[in-house]
């Protein structure tokens, strides 16, 4: 499942955002690429261990944690600390499909489920930097507003067509979910959904609604159990 969460940020956590990174040590984004990607990658990132990256992402992961949506269609067991990335006039990064696996500096690893974009720059600020999902002939281009996230299964081709005009800034990391199968968690996506439509017409009383609300927990309790 591809989806976009309106507004993870609002416009005041954006701007602080971009000014606390703004002025942070931009580094070549091939340092942290694995060997295909980095054939293909030509951007900016900065450095996973410098304190604006840290700080920056700790407002993203409290942001997260605070969305119903992204917990929901998610279930995320483990996400990899945000990374940030600047794309200028002349970047991109062609098509690739995501490492497996990711180590974190802490020595962590995750196994990559599940991939994320935050936009930071508004599309009116550059020509270009779609992120292109290709699950078709002409693939899914997604540019969204500044504050709002783009999920998407880790295993998709995917690409950065390159900037023509401005400056494209974003966020990006992984999620390692309790549910490893794509389908699966799109099942329970959709029956969680259900659920909550449910609860607001029947009330939390409702006989039916506390059974399927069961089934949906022992389904994640099932699912979840090859994934530890």
């Amino acid at each position: 499942m591809m989806i976009e969460l309106e507004k993870l940020l609002d416009a005041d956590a954006v701007r602080r955002i971009r000014a606390l990174i703004e002025q942070a040590p931009w580094t070549d984004g091939k340092a942290t690429a694995g060997y295909q990607s980095a054939l293909a990658k030509n951007n900016e990132q900065l450095p996973e261990d410098c304190s604006e990256a840290r700080e920056a992402g700790a407002m993203i992961l409290a942001a997260l944690e605070q969305n119903l949506v992204f917990r929901s269609v998610a279930l995320p067991r483990s996400i990899f600390p945000p990374l940030f990335n600047r794309y200028g006039v002349g970047h991109g990064f062609g098509s690739h499909i995501d490492n497996a696996w990711r180590p974190s500096k802490s020595g962590a690893s995750i196994r990559t489920d599940l991939s994320a974009t935050l936009f930071l720059s508004d599309p009116n600020e550059y020509d270009g930097g779609e992120l292109v999902i290709e699950d078709g002939h002409d693939g899914k281009r997604v540019k969204l507003p500044a504050g709002h996230l783009f999920l998407y299964p880790a295993t998709s081709l995917h690409s950065v067509s390159p900037v023509t005009r401005g400056t494209r800034v974003a966020s990006f990391f992984w999620i390692e979910s309790l549910v490893a199968d794509t389908g699966r968690r799109d099942i329970l996506f959709d029956m969680d959904i259900a659920i909550q439509s449910l609860r607001a017409r029947v009330g939390d009383e409702d006989a039916a609604l506390i059974a399927l609300t069961g089934c949906y927990h022992n389904l994640v309790r099932s699912w979840s159990a090859g994934s530890a």
